[in-house]
């Protein structure tokens, strides 16, 4: 039996996800700023996991702080690449990986592109924070989802475009209009 109807659906999938990802992540950032105090944490879990507002000028563990547009051109390439496989991916399960990047691409872009300091020199808003080591947001968590999503599905040989499926035949082959079973003129 044929999964025609996912793969064709795939796409759709991967952008629904995005979409998805973009939304909770952009709520969630909204909800942070409007309820925690910058730079104060909260233990959600003691040490392990709580809740810190901060703002990142830089990529994980604020690493190139001064190099902020360097981000914003790279997201804006990693949004277009997740866009361009998004519409062509025909697997379920690399519909939902390429999604989660995207939507985390995307989101990630847009801080960078419209929030404070300045027009694409943005700083990400994060505000769960993993014991002392970094601080981070719900696109960094689909990002990480999708990046270790990539490293399974290739480890375990999951094709993102598997092979087009052949034609079905309406008459048995070698039949035509001009030729009949066997390849012999029709009289």
């Amino acid at each position: 039996m044929s999964d025609t109807p996912t793969r064709a659906a795939a796409p759709w999938i991967a952008v629904a996800i995005g979409v998805a990802v973009l939304a909770a992540d952009q709520l969630s950032k909204f909800w942070a700023e409007q309820t925690l105090t910058l730079g104060e944490r909260m233990p959600l879990l003691g040490d392990v996991l709580g809740i810190q507002l901060v703002y990142n000028p830089g990529a994980a563990f604020s690493l190139g702080a001064g190099t902020t547009w360097i981000f914003t051109v790279l997201a804006g390439i990693g949004a277009i690449v997740a866009l361009w496989f998004a519409w062509r991916v025909r697997s379920r399960a690399w519909a939902i990986c390429i999604g989660l990047l995207l939507g985390g691409a995307v989101t990630h872009f847009l801080d960078r592109l419209l929030r404070a300091p300045s027009f694409g020199q943005g700083h990400v808003v994060d505000f769960i924070a993993y014991f002392d080591w970094f601080i981070g947001n719900v696109a960094d968590i689909a990002i990480f989802a999708g990046a270790v999503m990539v490293l399974v599905l290739t480890a375990r040989g999951v094709a993102w475009r598997p092979p087009a499926e052949p034609e079905v035949a309406d008459e048995p082959a070698g039949t035509d209009e001009v030729t009949g079973p066997e390849g012999q003129p029709r009289p």
